[in-house]
């Protein structure tokens, strides 16, 4: 009996040192709770059996809409895929929690970290642990930088969301054929965001042209992307700086023109749409918007007329492509859709990328693209 209570004890004392758990949470510190899921994944959407596998899943925040969504949608295909899931969030884009969130994830042994990390350059000595532990190690639609432990990337095509941005503009206010000059306005996401310079990049692509030809002009004369970074990507941040364009350089719905502004996202779109309604502008006088993630206020201010379009990125067809690298690695192979091997260099090496396609949205198309694939329902926008 003494030897049958010893064993017991000793495979109980095992299964707790395996067990990689913690939901995900909105608090400043780790939790190792125990995912609360334990059903039988269903077979018929299962691309492999996870057994006792854990991933653990980093998310910066809660605070927008778009992180959310990432978040559930990666736990609900792993944990379909037959995986254990970790989900944090890491409070309100805090580094030093995702920090010890991730170490808390190494510890407990997960075997494959899925990270958005809130600052691309802040978690290179968290990830040495990682990989000395010969855990992989999936960016997720932020490359980590300065890092030889990320083993692959997941995003979208991050140059070309800003070159829709751009193009949006050049086409609305027929920059080819007319010789303007048009005001604009530009704002850039946060600086410690690696693909906020994607962003920038492609849009500037195709707006500086323009600007240098005087066709475009920017009455500020803030163009660099340092001039017009946008702190955490934060609505009330792009708000107070559209809130001082607007007194320092005279914009009205009666007074200076503003003809557009490239917005990188929409929390960026957000906060100059909340200062322009602010100065009286209303759908009749709002300049082009732009915007990005389709976020349901976003959509809402579309159909009211007072944005003009974000860039859509299916987070469900991102899941997929991070449950298939999932599967390879756990399965000892190589992901076989990687489609970018060059472009994505993090200051240590060239991250092995898959690049989604994000697609423009506007008032135009939003129910076939957002609500007939079943991304909203009709209730989620009105």
């Amino acid at each position: 009996m003494k030897k049958l209570i010893a064993l017991s004890m000793a495979f109980v004392l095992a299964l707790s040192l395996g067990a990689c758990g913690g939901t995900g949470n909105n608090q400043n510190q780790p939790t190792s709770t125990p995912s609360g899921s334990t059903s039988a994944p269903d077979e018929s959407n299962s691309t492999v059996s996870g057994g006792d596998v854990t991933i653990g899943v980093s998310m910066p925040t809660k605070s927008l809409q778009r992180w959310n969504q990432d978040g559930g949608n990666m736990k609900d295909k792993l944990e379909k895929a037959g995986y254990k899931v970790n989900l944090e969030y890491a409070g309100d884009n805090d580094i030093p929690t995702q920090v010890n969130q991730i170490e808390n994830m190494i510890s407990k042994g997960c075997k494959v970290l899925v990270i958005a990390a809130i600052d691309g350059s802040s978690l290179t000595e968290v990830l040495k642990q990682a990989k000395e532990q010969n855990i992989s190690v999936i960016a997720y639609d932020r490359l980590i930088m300065n890092s030889d432990a990320v083993s692959y990337y997941a995003t979208f095509d991050n140059f070309k969301v800003g070159v829709m941005q751009g193009e949006f503009i050049e086409e609305k206010l027929d920059l080819k054929n007319n010789k303007g000059p048009f005001n604009i306005e530009i704002f850039a996401g946060d600086p410690a965001d690696n693909n906020a310079k994607f962003f920038y990049d492609g849009a500037m692509s195709v707006l500086n042209p323009y600007i240098e030809s005087g066709v475009l002009v920017v009455p500020s004369k803030q163009t660099s992307q340092a001039q017009v970074s946008t702190a955490d990507w934060k609505t009330e941040n792009a708000q107070a700086r559209m809130e001082n364009l607007i007194t320092s350089n005279g914009y009205s719905p009666k007074g200076k023109k503003l003809d557009a502004v490239c917005c990188s996202n929409d929390s960026t779109a957000m906060g100059v749409t909340n200062a322009l309604v602010s100065a009286g502008y209303t759908k009749e006088d709002m300049p082009i918007i732009t915007g990005q993630d389709c976020d349901k206020p976003n959509v809402k201010n579309m159909l009211k007329g007072l944005q003009s379009m974000s860039v859509f990125k299916d987070t469900r067809t991102l899941a997929d492509k991070v449950v298939g690298m999932v599967d390879a690695i756990v399965k000892g192979s190589e992901p076989d859709d990687i489609n970018d091997r060059d472009t994505y260099n993090n200051g240590v090496k060239n991250v092995p990328s898959y690049l989604c396609a994000p697609v423009a949205g506007t008032a135009e198309n939003y129910k076939e693209l957002l609500i007939e694939s079943g991304y909203y329902t009709e209730e989620d926008i009105q």
